[in-house]
């Protein structure tokens, strides 16, 4: 465990020195600007690690500008395995969220969990600062979205694909009956625009073409965001997955280093209760690129926009 975390740290100091991190090299695709206007952001994710991968620097960002910010966690990332493993990723993500808020309220800002219903759906509620996470529970798809046998092979793609007609979270507190019933649920999560806050989703591409390669939950997230977007006037934001360590590094030292500090935060917890469940351990080149990339694309404007 200290040999691992001695790596991210010194791959974390080490990024001031890299001459790929240059600006004048790289323009980021994620601009920054000072003086945004209050916006509701909302992180719609399949997995407990998915959004400090893939845009972890643009959460850090949007909760420190005072924006209200949600995480939508659609599945348990249970991996097939028991109820330690994935309570285990609940609590990493939500110490992730906790750095994301700032280095000083890392171990000071307060989590408040309970149990909340939407539309007759049981959800897991924590809240941090000005930040909202919510633990769906479904049952992780696997990598091809076929789902494991632990939970009858249920899964998103399968739900959209309507090879299954109603989907269980992993610990019976919610049953989802069809894609239109998730799809209800997460709307109502996210919340309707106001003219003090505007409303920007942010999820995994869905398209092929722009982020190949990636795991069948993380597209039917980015689905599930396009399916709802229809008739909404929500700014949507799409994040490469899988594929990022194949493009070109563009985030500045400082950004890669507080991405990497956030995804530490996870790793570091998965850690503390089995050695074993460090993600960066099993694939430490891929991870440690996708701390030097964030790629994204606005998606077309929909709904009255």
């Amino acid at each position: 465990m200290t040999l691992i975390i001695g790596r991210l740290l010194a791959f974390g100091a080490g990024l001031l020195q890299l001459g790929v991190m240059s600006p004048a090299r790289f323009e980021p695709l994620v601009r920054y600007t000072s003086n945004l206007p209050a916006q509701h952001d909302v992180f719609v994710v399949a997995h407990e690690d998915d959004w400090q991968l893939f845009m972890g620097d643009v959460v850090a960002k949007r909760i420190r500008a005072g924006d209200s910010v949600i995480f939508i966690y659609l599945t348990a990332g249970d991996d097939g395995r028991d109820s330690l493993y994935w309570q285990t990723r609940e609590r990493a993500a939500l110490q992730s969220t906790r750095l994301a808020i700032g280095p000083d309220a890392a171990d000071s800002a307060a989590v408040r969990c309970s149990t909340t219903e939407v539309l007759e759906h049981a959800i897991r509620k924590c809240v941090i600062a000005n930040t909202e996470s919510y633990f769906m529970r479904l049952p992780d798809g696997k990598r091809n979205g076929l789902g494991f046998g632990r939970h009858d092979y249920q899964s998103l793609r399968r739900l959209r694909g309507k090879k299954i007609g109603t989907m269980l979270a992993v610990d019976g507190s919610a049953a989802y009956h069809g894609w239109q019933d998730l799809m209800a649920t997460a709307n109502k999560l996210i919340g309707s625009s106001s003219a003090a806050a505007e409303i920007v989703v942010h999820a995994n591409d869905p398209s092929i073409a722009a982020n190949p390669h990636d795991h069948f939950d993380h597209r039917m997230a980015g689905l599930l965001v396009n399916d709802l977007r229809k008739g909404q006037t929500w700014n949507t934001r799409y994040y490469v997955g899988y594929a990022l360590a194949t493009r070109a590094a563009n985030r500045s030292a400082d950004e890669a280093r507080e991405k990497t500090a956030i995804f530490l935060a996870y790793d570091k917890e998965m850690m503390r209760v089995n050695k074993a469940w460090s993600a960066y351990a099993e694939h430490p080149a891929f991870y440690s690129e996708c701390m030097l990339r964030t790629y994204a694309r606005k998606a077309r404007a929909s709904g009255n926009r």
